[in-house]
């Protein structure tokens, strides 16, 4: 698969070129699930609970790839298919990402396991440790269903 190049960005600004790599919530919500979840494959993402469009999947998982968050190979059963990973600039997300489930379990009620939300908070250096070192290699951190 080609991956085009980023879009110039509107500006120079750090935060900026962050959201415009990964600001959605679609396009964290598909970190969240290579990172969390243990998804990697097309119909894995399409499949989670908060229930994304097709053409808008297909469009995050490109922009993940064109900013070099994710890259895909093929499927070794079925070379039509992509299997997702993240890539180490990917992986460097894992504590961002926490820290939003700790703020949203914290400011709203969600069905996060408070066991897990609390090693997080607690122990977060542990926890990040536990995740797979590839993403969406299916390792998993302790209790990672329902972190978010």
């Amino acid at each position: 698969m080609t991956v085009k190049k980023p879009a110039p960005r509107r500006s120079a600004c750090p935060l900026n070129a962050s959201l415009e790599a990964i600001g959605d919530q679609w396009s964290l919500l598909i970190v969240r699930d290579l990172l969390l979840k243990n998804r990697s494959r097309y119909g894995e993402f399409l499949n989670a609970e908060e229930g994304v469009s097709t053409n808008i999947l297909a469009d995050r998982l490109r922009r993940l790839e064109t900013h070099g968050i994710v890259d895909s190979r093929p499927d070794p059963s079925d070379a039509r298919k992509r299997v997702y990973r993240l890539t180490p600039k990917g992986r460097e997300l894992a504590p961002i990402l926490v820290e939003l489930i700790i703020w949203g379990a914290r400011h709203h009620r969600t069905d996060a396991s408070p066991t897990l939300i609390d090693q997080m908070e607690d122990d977060r250096e542990t926890f990040l440790a536990s995740l797979s070192p590839a993403g969406g290699e299916h390792g998993s951190p302790p209790d990672a269903s329902n972190q978010s």
